[in-house]
């Protein structure tokens, strides 16, 4: 695959060189999407999964603006 460069104007500038598109075509080949539920065994591995996913939601622990000392 080869990289294109294309020649852009910029805002106080003259032109600029901008990457182009660096991906290849297409979706990706012998894999298997959203297929969560067959890759884990038991119910208890499935509840794991989804509180370490959800922890915003889950977890006892508060990040960022949404951190409180005292629960509500």
């Amino acid at each position: 695959m080869t990289d294109t460069i294309e020649k852009k104007s910029a805002p106080n500038r003259e032109t600029v060189e901008v990457l182009g598109a660096t991906f290849e075509e297409g979706r990706p080949k012998d894999v298997v999407l959203g297929q969560w539920r067959q890759k884990l065994g038991s119910r208890a591995e499935k509840l794991k999964y989804l509180e370490t996913a959800e922890r915003y939601w889950f977890g006892k622990e508060w990040y960022g603006s949404e951190k409180r000392k005292n629960p509500a």
